[in-house]
């Protein structure tokens, strides 16, 4: 009983916290979930850290999408709260072995969308301060990949400027803030494409693909159009996925980079997963790359959590992420802060010097 209050709480803070105002549909479900004590059960018998709302309504909409709980699915597809509510206490009775099969086998995914538009003019730029033609992008942490078709969308910017494929069928906007207009820099060709994840998503594997629609919640119709864009264009250049730690496996990605590129390595809020002794050796496995060429580094995480890269001086807690950029030469890094974000890239401040000139 002690168990079942625990998980009611959760859930129905989820609900009235959480999906409150931005998806009436899972508010509802929530809190159904929440004073079903069978549905808490059933829960209940999932691994702990497989509990979590976000989890477990991921797994019921997946099954939902998959035609395996046609109630959930019918409900959703109507926008009828009350009928979700009782679909989904109902799947979890009666299907609590496949739910919990789906929550264990799959990791919850973030929404990516964003983060290109702070990636284009960032790998732009340090590939003009190396002065090349041609790069490849690493993404660690890749998830589904989208990071790596950062040079095949279109960004549209508050300020009036757009960088990128305006033809493409994914198209971001961003809002900027500050001073500082961003580089017009273009990305240079992009030769290899490389994701490493401890449990990488193939955008072209139907069940994968399914699962990162499962993971939005049912009633947010532009996001998931915007999933399906995002997935069809990844799908047409697939990168080489590789499974493990980043530590580990960067010395294959590094060597999947033509010798005439420039390897970008990408970390998007990835690093703050590792523990402070995993992010210096992934520094120094960029290090140890550049013994032989030139290495980027572009990071988009919480201030303080990428090792090298400045801060501004701002506080931890601060409640946004510093831009970094880093390029490992034979000899020597030069590390340096070009901006902050917000709202994992929806808004964002260029602080650098858009007209310095590059290396090469």
């Amino acid at each position: 009983m002690g168990r079942a209050r625990t998980l009611a709480e959760v859930y129905r803070r989820f609900g009235e916290a959480e999906a409150a105002g931005g998806s009436p549909l899972y508010e509802r479900v929530a809190r159904a979930l929440s004073g079903s004590g069978e549905a808490l059960r059933a829960i209940g018998t999932a691994p702990a850290r497989k509990r979590h709302p976000a989890v477990i309504l991921a797994a019921l909409h997946d099954l939902a999408l998959d035609g395996r709980a046609p109630a959930l699915a019918a409900a959703y597809a109507a926008g009828d709260g009350e009928a979700a509510a009782g679909a989904a206490i109902d799947t979890l009775l009666h299907m609590t072995g496949s739910v919990v099969s789906v929550a264990v086998r799959r990791p919850p995914r973030d929404d990516e969308t964003g983060r290109c538009a702070v990636l284009y003019p960032a790998v732009a730029e340090v590939a003009s301060r190396v002065g090349v033609r041609a790069v490849g992008l690493i993404d660690v942490g890749c998830s589904a990949g989208f990071n790596l078709s950062t040079d095949r969308v279109g960004i549209t910017y508050s300020d009036g400027r757009t960088l990128g494929d305006p033809e493409s069928p994914v198209q971001l906007s961003s809002e900027v803030v500050g001073g500082r207009p961003l580089p017009a820099r273009a990305i240079p060709e992009v030769v290899a494409r490389v994701g490493i994840d401890l449990d990488p998503v193939d955008v072209t594997d139907a069940d994968d693909a399914r699962w990162l629609r499962a993971c939005l919640r049912p009633d947010q119709p532009e996001r998931a159009a915007r999933l399906e864009a995002e997935t069809a264009l990844a799908a047409t250049a697939p990168p080489v996925l590789l499974r493990g730690d980043a530590v580990d496996v960067l010395p294959d990605a590094f060597a999947r980079v033509p010798a005439d590129a420039l390897p970008v390595v990408t970390t998007t809020w990835a690093l703050s997963h590792f523990p402070l002794g995993s992010r210096l050796r992934f520094l120094h496995r960029l290090d140890e790359a550049a013994a032989d060429r030139e290495v980027g580094w572009v990071s988009v995480e919480g201030v303080g959590v990428a090792p090298a890269i400045p801060t501004f001086g701002d506080r931890r807690a601060s409640g946004h992420s510093v831009i970094g950029l880093a390029v490992f030469g034979r000899s020597a890094l030069h590390a340096e802060a070009v901006g902050r974000c917000w709202s994992r890239g929806r808004l964002l401040a260029w602080t650098a010097d858009p007209a310095r000139a590059s290396s090469g």
